[in-house]
């Protein structure tokens, strides 16, 4: 079984193809900021990265007949639960609004379903940051008009949490876990037999992150957006240039961990402060966990600094074994969604409305067969 993945970027397109479980074929498209100011709204970047990606795939040799699916990245839809989805006619619809929100990842499903139609062959997504598996609890706030959102990492924090599970000699639906995603952004979640119950969404919740102020004091956060600033000035500011950036005028944690080496006294005092933060998620989870934890897991980009890591399992090493997994495989997570469905390994879910032409079982037996496996007529 050949896949073709597809993952929107904010200035690229990365695009791979997976034969099973070993990728063959992977390019980076980028695209400069001169290119993309063209565009109004993120969907109006459809026809143009489509043709990057065709391309692309013709360059590399391949047909887009050769491909049994092709998976795209999720983006901003309604909250789902976990799983592998038929790219439906009401996601096309979702990307084409955008009711939740505009982000480069709203493209991936849009454009896989639109390549896919093309030749006749199924259209999924895996996993979108949109996933909501919170208990009904976990979404009440402390003001009645508001309602805790759930946004997070979920196609890494999910394949981690397989992965995790795998190492402990379990299966993720019979592991406990908290599953700390450091990177660009970041968020901690509990993961109870199989489904993340509770997560502190990384738009504005839990602990900073490298540009990213996650919680802050409501009395000043009122002062700061009613000082003459705009909502959209305001939206930027804690959307992009807070967080340890707002410290320390960077966002590379690189240089961060090189001057906390060094003894700068100023980057080793905020970088304190991201894992005093962190590691009271951490806490905060396995208390949803009724501190029943099978592991606490790193994973992200900032993972790689096994210092950090450690640095933050002072604190809670107590609580359960650590974990280092460090990076993210976003393109592998796509491909193994796409290939549970394909080999009849997990049922595929439809997002809402018809299934859509393309996912519907094709002329090629082999391939027709694997649909009916999965329920789906």
């Amino acid at each position: 079984m050949k896949v073709l993945v597809i993952n929107p970027g904010a200035t690229s397109t990365k695009i791979a193809v997976f034969d099973e479980d070993k990728q063959v074929f992977k390019k980076g498209i980028d695209h400069s900021a001169q290119e993309l100011d063209r565009f109004d709204r993120v969907i109006d970047q459809a026809d143009y990265r489509q043709k990057a990606i065709l391309d692309a795939v013709a360059e590399s040799g391949y047909q887009l007949s050769d491909f049994d699916a092709i998976c795209g990245r999720g983006g901003l839809y309604r909250p789902i639960p976990s799983g592998t989805y038929a790219v439906s006619d009401a996601v096309m619809r979702d990307v084409e609004q955008a009711p939740y929100g505009e982000h480069p990842s709203n493209l991936g499903a849009y454009l896989a379903r639109r390549i896919g139609d093309m030749v006749g062959i199924p259209a999924f997504f895996v996993d979108p940051v949109c996933v909501d598996e919170m208990t009904e609890v976990a979404h009440y706030t402390g003001f009645a008009p508001f309602r805790r959102l759930c946004q997070f990492h979920a196609l890494n924090q999910k394949s981690i949490g397989r992965k995790a599970a795998g190492l402990l000699g379990k299966k993720y639906e019979e592991a406990n876990l908290v599953v700390c995603h450091l990177g660009g952004g970041v968020s901690v979640a509990a993961h109870e037999q199989g489904r993340v119950v509770d997560v502190f969404n990384v738009k504005d919740e839990g602990s900073m992150g490298l540009d990213r102020g996650g919680a802050l004091p409501v009395n000043a956060l009122i002062n700061y957006c009613f000082s003459g600033k705009t909502k959209d000035e305001v939206k930027k500011t804690l959307g992009r240039q807070s967080g340890m950036y707002s410290y320390l005028g960077t966002t590379d944690f690189r240089v961060i961990c090189a001057k906390v080496v060094e003894g700068d006294e100023k980057f080793t005092e905020a970088y304190r402060a991201l894992v005093y933060q962190l590691a009271k998620d951490i806490g905060a989870m396995a208390a949803v966990l009724h501190f029943e934890v099978d592991a606490i897991v790193y994973t992200g980009g900032m993972a790689y600094e096994r210092f950090f890591c450690d640095d933050i399992t002072k604190y809670v090493g107590k609580i359960a074994p650590v974990l280092r997994l460090p990076g993210e495989e976003e393109m592998r997570s796509l491909a193994e969604g796409a290939l549970r469905v394909l080999h009849g390994e997990q049922d595929l879910i439809l997002h809402a409305g018809a299934l859509p032409a393309a996912a519907r079982p094709s002329a090629r037996a082999d391939r027709a067969a694997r649909w009916l496996q999965s329920g789906y007529r």
